[in-house]
């Protein structure tokens, strides 16, 4: 399995770059809806259609109306983004109770529906606006490594000093010293790497990049953990087989759903 993992990585990882570096915003826009569409795909699993062929198209189809539709209206992205961490709040509020809440009251295939639209219209939306900014390739690769150190922060911390479950019901591997590690790693990287990336004039203005990349981070934890829960709802281990050692494509981008909107506009309220 890790040996599967790794060697995925090694070849998407170039490709992401590569896409991230030579594509605009409206090239990257494009080829993350494509993979968003592969995760509306799986998504429809999740909201239990997975036997109804007919249905899944329809929602692909309606999945591919709405992502034109916003890159239509881009321009009230701010807005867009801000619904997506929004919802990303109300999932955090959702992970005590579960699952007995959701069980109890468990929302039907339409919610559901609803609730893939904001998982990767925003995130995608501000993905492209990230890549519009000034050094936006850079931006745009320092939010994917940012996420990337919180994940492996996470396990080798939790590998090494976890004891303390942070959600059991949900993801019974991860644990609070984990997270702590996440963090710890990703307020490391900011400081070298958000020097370079975003030039602050002195010291101290790198305070901002430092404290917005950490809530970044913490959100990219509740992006992990909300997948997770409704797969855990559906019964569902992995949301699809695409990506060997990984699973399928909402396995691999939870985290940076909810730590882009995040980002972008962070970056926005603090002038950078």
């Amino acid at each position: 399995m890790l040996l599967q993992r790794v060697i995925t990585a090694l070849i998407l990882l170039p490709l992401v770059l590569g896409a991230i570096w030579y594509a605009g915003p409206a090239g990257l826009y494009l080829l993350f809806g494509a993979a968003a569409l592969l995760a509306a795909w799986e998504w429809t699993a999740l909201m239990g259609l997975g036997q109804a062929a007919a249905q899944r198209v329809l929602y692909l189809l309606l999945s591919a109306a709405v992502l034109a539709a916003a890159w239509l209206v881009r321009a009230a992205w701010p807005w867009i983004a801000g619904a997506g961490v929004l919802w990303w709040l109300c999932a955090l509020c959702l992970f005590p109770g579960f699952p007995g809440n959701l069980q109890r009251h468990r929302p039907g295939a339409v919610a559901l529906g609803l609730v893939g639209q904001v998982l990767w219209v925003p995130a995608i939306l501000s993905l492209s606006v990230l890549r519009g900014m000034p050094d936006g390739a850079l931006r745009l690769i320092y939010v994917f490594a940012l996420v990337w150190a919180a994940d492996v922060g996470a396990y080798l911390a939790g590998r090494n000093f976890g004891r303390n479950k942070l959600a059991p019901n949900i993801s019974p591997g991860k644990t609070r010293e984990g997270v702590i590690g996440g963090l710890l790693l990703c307020a490391a990287y900011a400081v070298a790497a958000g020097a370079y990336v975003f030039r602050p004039a002195s010291p101290a203005q790198l305070l901002p990049v430092v404290a917005l990349s950490l809530a970044v981070a913490a959100l990219s934890v509740v992006g992990d953990l909300g997948i997770s829960m409704f797969k855990r709802l559906s019964g569902i281990k992995d949301s699809g087989k695409l990506l060997p050692g990984h699973g399928g494509i909402l396995d691999r981008v939870d985290s940076l759903l909810a730590a882009a909107p995040a980002m972008a506009l962070g970056l926005r309220w603090l002038g950078l």
